[in-house]
């Protein structure tokens, strides 16, 4: 047979040859740094046997920043980690370990509780392990072979996965750990350069609440020490940008046990989120937006109609109804309210498109388990927006949204991608409304030169998304808006216009939310800026600091001018030192300073700008500053 290699020639192999034969064809030092075979763009194991006519890429130790190459790196630490912590705690029963994004993670059930404090002895074991050495060998086996081997050690984790695994089954073996698993694996433990166990977390088996809770240890691998250190200094700076650390310090927003999931915002938390309200406000009157209010309780039959009772109930909150009432559900979604908005009046096409926006107050039943500080919440608030187009009318709105998402995240510095999320499985519609659909999101992203990749099968129930993602100052990426184009859900409640030819036919809706979760959105800026907000955004945005009592009410009328110019300024006129209330200054990330002592005055005020050192400015320089800055929130096109 004939194998295709990247470079389009091609090598002859005998049949059934594996992945690690035809590393051994090209060259033995290939054959030995070997890690992971890609075929036809998905990863296979090297132990596995190649197809005629397959075009291949083998990756080696020397792929040390591809993703795929990480992730078997750590797939197979991932199962380094279960030997050791079979071989410290006896007794303890197995569930999973897969590679993660950053990391990997394995769940157990231990007979004793562990602590964080374990994890070095635990870490120290899989040092040892690589010392010793470890290869990792593959085989098949019957499933009633595998069931019955694991009901031996007593293994009930691995004898449910085992019978309920579709296809062949297959086992991997190092030292003296067999798991369940399908691979792929590294040959053997010699790449694996620099491992650290991270954390500790409970997690319920298969993720439901109902099952056992289990003790999930995560943990990341990398090819090289210094590419472990990079990571860690990353994760140390993460850390120091913790919205939820943040959001208490810089007196945000707090959460609480008594309405879980539902942050509480604090004067200057509420600050920043009118700023984002403003923002959108403005920019949807420009675009020909019209502002609405729908009810946040619908009756079960609008969620039935809407789909989302079928498709989304298991999040959804309900209210008990009285004796005789019909039963109601708080909205998860705004877009039910807005096609029966759309369907209280007769509608021609002359009224296309119409655009509803609406930031209204969602809810979404998020287990516990899953809420994470402003980042996944039960209380949820969108810059939501539908837009009812006729046919004709769709490929012109997806570009002006296009172009709405790119001047918004370019007031914040960042500059968008795309995921196009394909058809799900389970979906209203037919294949040719959905082919047609993913058509028209993917040529506007063309039509824009916007940098997209292709999510298969990651679709809404009523149609394929553009969804938006963001990358942040330490590399993250984050998810943020979507577009989504839906022929279903208008059909689903019997919408209409008029059209020139005097009879009905059914809109297209366009679902769009640009900022996404005004909460998350927050969250993920907080991150972003280290809680440094630019100067428009900033919650004060200039702190005056009396240098003693006889300064306080000059620094309070200077207070007072900035603040009739539309500024947010406070005066700082505690009885603690003057280098104390800079500091604090700093610690509250404060855009200016003003520092007001005998020799300052209109003409001439000691300023300290946030990143910039110290400066002397007059009154007005400082005013002319002050509205540079706020302009970048609005700048003249």
């Amino acid at each position: 047979m004939k194998i295709v290699l990247p470079d389009a020639s091609e090598l002859e192999l005998p049949e059934g040859a594996s992945g690690l034969d035809a590393a051994r064809a090209i060259g033995p030092k290939l054959a030995e740094q070997a890690v992971l075979l890609r075929v036809d763009g998905t990863t296979r194991d090297l132990r596995l046997p190649l197809a005629d006519g397959e075009r291949i890429q083998i990756l080696t130790t020397r792929d040390t920043a591809d993703a795929d190459a990480l992730s078997v790196l750590r797939h197979s630490t991932a199962h380094l980690l279960a030997e050791a912590v079979i071989r410290l705690h006896p007794g303890v029963k197995i569930a999973i370990g897969p590679p993660i994004a950053d990391g990997f993670y394995y769940d157990f059930e231990f007979p004793e509780p562990i602590s964080e404090s374990d994890l070095e002895t635990i870490e120290d074991e899989m040092r040892r392990e690589l010392a010793e050495g470890r290869t990792w060998e593959r085989q098949e086996t019957p499933r009633e072979e595998a069931v019955a081997r694991f009901e031996a050690e007593g293994e009930p984790y691995k004898v449910e996965l085992a019978r309920e695994a579709e296809g062949p089954i297959s086992l991997y073996t190092q030292g003296d750990f067999t798991d369940l698993c399908r691979g792929p694996h590294l040959q053997d433990a010699t790449p694996i350069k620099a491992l650290k166990l991270t954390g500790l977390a409970g997690a319920y088996w298969r993720g439901d609440e109902r099952n056992t809770q289990l003790t999930r240890i995560y943990g990341t691998a990398f090819y090289s020490q210094a590419d472990l250190d990079a990571y860690l200094e990353r994760l140390e700076q993460a850390r120091a940008r913790d919205h939820r650390r943040l959001g208490v310090q810089l007196d945000l927003f707090h959460l609480s046990e008594h309405s879980p999931g539902s942050p509480f915002w604090h004067p200057k938390g509420m600050v920043v989120w009118n700023a984002l309200e403003d923002l959108r406000r403005r920019e949807n009157l420009r675009r020909g937006y019209l502002e609405v209010k729908t009810p946040l309780l619908y009756d079960i039959q609008t969620y039935i109609t809407s789909g989302h009772y079928d498709n989304y109930r298991e999040n959804m909150f309900f209210v008990q109804p009285h004796e005789g009432e019909e039963p109601l559900a708080l909205k998860p979604m705004n877009c039910p309210g807005h096609m029966l908005l759309f369907g209280s009046q007769l509608r021609s096409y002359r009224d296309l498109p119409i655009r509803y926006a609406e930031s209204s107050t969602l809810h979404r039943d998020e287990r516990g388990g899953t809420l994470h500080g402003l980042l996944r919440v039960k209380h949820i608030t969108q810059d939501d927006a539908h837009v009812f187009v006729t046919e004709e009318q769709i490929q012109d709105e997806i570009d002006a949204m296009i172009d709405y998402v790119r001047y918004l995240y370019e007031r914040f510095g960042v500059t968008p991608r795309a995921e196009l999320s394909t058809r799900p499985e389970k979906r209203l519609g037919t294949d040719a409304q959905w082919e047609h659909a993913e058509r028209s999101l993917e040529e506007a992203l063309g039509r824009h030169g916007m940098e997209y990749e292709i999510s298969p099968g990651e679709g809404t129930f009523y149609g394929p998304k553009i969804d938006l993602h963001m990358t942040d100052v330490l590399g993250r990426s984050w998810q943020m808006g979507t577009i989504q184009l839906d022929y279903q859900m208008p059909v689903q409640f019997g919408l209409t216009y008029m059209g020139p030819d005097n009879r009905e036919h059914s809109p297209v809706v366009i679902h769009r939310a640009l900022l996404g979760s005004l909460e998350r959105f927050i969250g993920i800026l907080v991150e972003h800026y280290g809680g440094a907000f630019p100067f428009w955004l900033a919650p004060v945005q200039a702190l005056v600091l009396p240098v003693g009592e006889q300064h306080r009410e000059a620094a309070d009328a200077l207070r007072v001018r900035l603040a009739a110019e539309g500024f947010r300024v406070q005066v700082d006129e505690r009885d603690e030192t003057l280098g104390k209330r800079i500091r604090d200054a700093e610690l509250e990330k404060v855009p200016f300073a003003v520092v007001y002592g005998d020799r300052e005055s209109d003409e001439a005020l000691a300023i300290r700008e946030r990143g910039a050192g110290q400066s002397t400015l007059s009154l007005a320089e400082l005013l002319g500053r002050f509205r540079a800055l706020a302009a970048e929130a609005d700048p003249p096109s």
